[in-house]
């Protein structure tokens, strides 16, 4: 029995429309619409992707990246190609979360002499870290961005500060979590500024809130759901049109989040070096987004949860863990993988675990000649917390290219 195409939302789905084959690639196919990268994928976010693959709007698969790990409603790691619809779930609660880098003109020996913590420090007084730490006004490297957004909030037709009085403060904060900053080193030894952070506490609030609508759209369409936080909007209501508008304008937000921390980094190592910063390169991208793109013959809206784009030659970066390697990559546009790469190393114990299984002095270890902040507070946050990076970029040798590969020796993070 094969069913209808377009299918009809809420119905079941039997034959896959696009079958993928293995070609001695690290893909596995593991149903007619999930394709999975990852070598190292726990029973769960295995089950919770083929839950997630079974609804009827995904076209042609899903694809899950080398991170994958459990998530909310969708595993994280994620690629959720869907027909006619999005589920704002899987595009994740910190909508437009992603990373940053320069390339600066200084190598290793320009900064040997210099006290690495004189510069954590600066940067850590420069950007507000740890949840709900805001700035306490706003600096005139933000002024132009907050214009910015408030302009594209108004055209949007919806006030931030409904979701959050303070989102404007919010511009130039990093959060806490997996989000850093970080000083680095490539092979080459050449410096890298590089930093991790997301729409912070305003695109959480919009986040959450369309989660509620698309479930309440659902239940009002009676529409069974394999999970809850599966629920979708569909394309052309007014719910649909309102979630895009202020998904776009958070996806903005934390682009220019980015843009406005990397500024100020750049202000405090041109302080510390004494020589103004010259940038050879600025990358820039998402890995928590939605956005419409064509694959398989089809024009689908593509949620990427914790993915970057790897488009044939688009640059990309993927972070290891804390006190491990990370990497800049270019795409090699592996179409089975919906052109997509992983954003990281992808947690394998959560936090409490991480809490009760690891030790402050190992922390220590781990950290061994990288500068930073000596706390208790990034314990669930050690590399053993998460997948080998190793393994997850051995995993990805058929959706990127290394460009460069980075050794932190400065790491600031929030509480």
């Amino acid at each position: 029995m094969t069913s209808s195409f377009p299918p009809r939302l809420g119905e079941t789905l039997v034959e896959a429309w696009v079958p993928v084959q293995d070609d001695g690639t690290t893909m596995e196919n593991v149903s007619p619409r999930y394709v999975n990268f990852a070598s190292v994928l726990d029973p769960q976010t295995r089950a919770q992707n083929l839950k997630t693959a079974s609804m009827p709007l995904i076209y042609p698969h899903l694809a899950s990246m080398p991170d994958a790990h459990l998530g909310k409603g969708a595993a994280v790691g994620s690629v959720i190609p869907t027909l006619g619809a999005i589920i704002p779930a899987a595009v994740g609660v910190d909508i437009g979360c992603g990373m940053i880098a320069v390339r600066t003109q200084f190598s290793v020996g320009d900064l040997e002499r210099l006290d690495r913590k004189i510069l954590r420090q600066s940067i850590e007084r420069a950007i507000p870290l740890s949840a709900g730490h805001n700035n306490k006004r706003i600096v005139d490297s933000a002024e132009p961005r907050v214009e910015r957004l408030a302009r594209e909030a108004d055209s949007a037709g919806f006030d931030p500060a409904s979701y959050s009085k303070q989102w404007a403060l919010q511009l130039g904060s990093l959060g806490s979590g997996n989000h850093f900053i970080e000083v680095s080193l490539d092979e080459n030894d050449d410096v890298w500024l590089f930093l991790h952070s997301g729409s912070r506490g305003v695109g959480n609030k919009i986040a959450q809130r369309h989660i509620r609508v698309a479930l309440e759209q659902c239940r009002k369409r009676n529409i069974t759901l394999p999970d809850n936080d599966l629920a979708y909007l569909t394309e052309g209501d007014d719910e649909f049109e309102e979630y895009i508008r202020q998904l776009r304008w958070a996806q903005d937000f934390a682009l220019l989040n980015r843009e406005e921390m990397m500024d100020r980094v750049i202000h405090c190592v041109t302080q510390w070096a004494g020589r103004a910063v010259q940038e050879r390169e600025r990358i820039n991208c998402h890995h928590n987004y939605t956005a419409q793109e064509t694959h398989y013959g089809k024009q689908v809206w593509l949620s990427r949860k914790g993915a970057i784009d790897a488009s044939e030659g688009r640059p990309g970066l993927i972070p290891g863990s804390m006190g491990t390697a990370s990497y800049v990559v270019e795409g090699l546009g592996f179409a089975p993988s919906l052109n997509s790469a992983p954003h990281g190393a992808g947690r394998e114990y959560s936090r409490s675990a991480a809490r009760r299984t690891f030790t402050r002095d190992q922390l220590r270890q781990a950290m061994r000649g990288i500068e930073y902040r000596d706390t208790d507070a990034f314990i669930d946050e050690i590399p053993a917390a998460y997948k080998d990076i190793d393994v997850v970029m051995e995993d990805a040798r058929d959706l990127v290219r290394v460009r460069h590969t980075l050794r932190q020796i400065v790491n600031v993070k929030g509480d």
